[in-house]
């Protein structure tokens, strides 16, 4: 918990749209103030409220950490929570893949992911990270072979953080979603069909996946680490 006089503060990353505006602005309201992070820069309607928007490109450590170091440098804040939600998923086949496809992807989705775990933890005392992987670490979408891979690669390297961070009372899991009713799916023109495959029978809304980042900081998952939970609406169980 912040000590007294300190304000809670969270990094979230991707915060300019979908999972990651979302996660910011309940997080907002839920008191804490934020450090939103994208290549975008966005504002959020929060009157009252502390949150702060820089343009960052997670895949530049030095960037990453400037902004973080810049946003706690008054000593008023206390780092508890980190949510890595920045990710791209340009489609990629054996057949159309390239050297570049293959490193702009897993320099966001990966290294992005440490590169903001690094960061972040040489100013925490405790608190948690959460990371954003997908079903697709876990099922094959057709055409989404370096996303799939990269994914999976979060999802181990949440396991492996939360190993080495357990000591310092900073705890690591991961959320993968499946179908979210974000922008970038609505331009793929497919998630009517995605939701009529879901057992579910709909995709999930943003504010819901932003729900559980707030419940995987908290007290209720206290003794959580290295968990990776999947909402997916019964999508992985087909």
């Amino acid at each position: 918990m912040a000590g007294l006089g300190e304000v809670k503060t969270a990094v979230v990353t991707g915060a300019a749209s979908g999972m990651g505006r979302s996660t910011a602005a309940a997080l907002v309201k839920e008191g804490w103030d934020v450090l939103a992070l994208d290549r975008v820069a966005t504002e959020f309607e929060a009157p009252g409220a502390t949150v702060r928007t820089v343009e960052v490109d997670v895949t530049s450590r030095e960037a990453v950490g400037r902004a973080i170091a810049d946003h706690l440098a008054d000593g008023s804040r206390s780092l508890e929570l980190v949510a890595n939600i920045a990710g791209i998923y340009p489609p990629s086949t054996l057949e159309n893949f390239t050297e570049d496809v293959y490193r702009t992807v897993f320099d966001v989705n990966v290294l992005g992911v440490l590169n903001v775990a690094a960061e972040a933890v040489t100013h925490m005392q405790r608190g948690a990270i959460v990371n954003f992987a997908s079903v697709d670490a876990f099922t094959v979408s057709p055409g989404q072979m370096l996303y799939g891979a990269s994914k999976a690669a979060v999802v181990m390297i949440t396991k492996e953080l939360a190993l080495e961070l357990a000591p310092k009372g900073i705890r690591v899991n991961a959320i993968a979603p499946g179908w979210v009713n974000t922008p970038g799916n609505a331009a793929t023109g497919r998630m009517a069909a995605a939701a009529a495959g879901i057992p579910l029978g709909r995709v999930a809304e943003p504010d819901e996946i932003a729900r559980w980042v707030s419940i995987l900081a908290g007290p209720d998952a206290a003794f959580m680490t290295g968990e990776t939970i999947v909402l997916s609406g019964g999508d992985v169980i087909r």
